[in-house]
């Protein structure tokens, strides 16, 4: 049987593992993604399949669209830079014309339209289909209704990404064959779970935030509440399913000094995740070149100058 990743440096071996990666949600802390994905192109690995939940998903659409790191990061970038700082200036000056405006009516459901923001975020190289990507993917959003988790497979793909992002009361809730959706982050965080059994490898990357106290100050936006709000809850839903069952290699990556909202920050928090880029290499080298495949890994990844490996 052909394995499903094609090696291209030479001190890999012939036959490696197939990997199967989960990249989970976490706001301006996902950005960190972009790394794990530029370590799977310098290795020359290409993932036999990708679970993603809310900016997780997006990114894996873009790699599973045939993407490579670098381009997804140059335009990351240039479009944070752009239009972000536009979307941010708007959340947060509470003087602004337009949010006294939005204060004078009663909003029907939240404050943006996910489907909207990713006009203006999602890459034009991004398959428009399920079917159209290069790599099988798998999209979590949870159905309001039924309370439970909606794993987005086939179809469109904008809707599928637009439902998993849509942090509630921040984002309309999307709309897909009758059924209420939201972020996938209420209810699976870090979907390795959905990867079980799919190849010899399974790599989560956990972006959620650390235990560690974070300052948000006296009087946080109602933005910010309920980001940090959404994040002790995918944080708290990760740790219980880690308690049960474990990916082959979990990567915690701590960048608590950034909230999941300051995306405008994109090439701090880029410089800030690059000891994950490094550990997270080497230890792949270590298990693509082994003779077995090792146990269970967790990998520490930390910005801060007192973080642990």
């Amino acid at each position: 049987m052909r394995n499903a990743l094609t090696p291209a440096n030479q001190h890999l071996p012939t036959a490696t593992p197939s990997i199967a990666l989960a990249l989970g949600g976490g706001g301006a802390r996902g950005l960190a993604h972009i790394l794990v994905l530029e370590v799977f192109d310098d290795l020359g690995l290409r993932p036999k399949v990708i679970a993603g939940t809310s900016i997780g998903a997006l990114f894996g659409a873009a790699y599973a669209s045939g993407m490579s790191a670098r381009h997804i990061r140059a335009l990351t970038e240039e479009t944070l830079g752009r239009r972000m700082d536009i979307a941010r200036q708007l959340f947060q000056a509470r003087s602004d014309p337009v949010q006294k405006l939005l204060n004078l009516f009663p909003l029907r459901s939240a404050l943006l339209n996910s489907q909207t923001l990713l006009d203006l975020v999602f890459p034009t190289q991004i398959a428009n289909d399920f079917a159209a990507l290069a790599i099988p993917l798998r999209v979590v959003a949870t159905d309001l209704g039924s309370r439970s988790a909606v794993i987005l497979h086939s179809g469109a793909l904008r809707p599928a990404v637009a439902a998993s992002i849509a942090i509630p009361i921040v984002f309309q809730p999307v709309i897909i064959e009758g059924r209420t959706l939201v972020d996938g982050g209420l209810v699976n965080p870090l979907p390795f779970d959905l990867l079980a059994g799919d190849a010899d490898i399974t790599v989560a990357i956990d972006v959620s935030g650390a235990a560690s106290e974070i300052a948000i100050g006296a009087r946080p936006s109602a933005m910010v509440v309920a980001a940090q709000s959404l994040q002790i809850l995918e944080k708290s839903i990760t740790r219980e399913k880690l308690k049960h069952t474990q990916p082959d290699v979990y990567i915690d990556v701590e960048l608590d000094q950034y909230n999941a909202l300051e995306f405008h920050k994109v090439k701090d928090i880029l410089a800030a995740s690059a000891p994950l880029k490094d550990r997270l290499k080497r230890h792949l080298e270590r298990i693509v070149g082994a003779e077995t495949l090792p146990g269970p890994a967790t990998v520490h990844v930390s910005s801060r100058k007192d973080g642990h490996a």
